[in-house]
């Protein structure tokens, strides 16, 4: 509704899907997509690992980017 063409209404698609991903996993958006940006450009794209050490379920993910549980 918003995006101005296809490809624009796919790459907000793709970004909402990061983020909502992200708060799904108890993860902090912000901190996420920093440490995604910076590690995107030093991964090889074909590696499965590597990529899936980035997603936001992986066990890789710094403590410091999880948000704590309230008890």
């Amino acid at each position: 509704m918003f995006a101005n063409t296809a490809k624009g209404a796919t790459s907000s698609a793709i970004i909402y899907s990061i983020i909502e991903t992200a708060k799904a996993n108890n993860i902090v958006v912000e901190k996420y997509l920093v440490y995604l940006f910076d590690n995107l450009s030093k991964i090889d794209m074909q590696d499965s690992d590597s990529l899936g050490n980035l997603m936001p379920w992986s066990h890789k993910i710094p403590e410091d980017m999880k948000i704590k549980d309230k008890k």
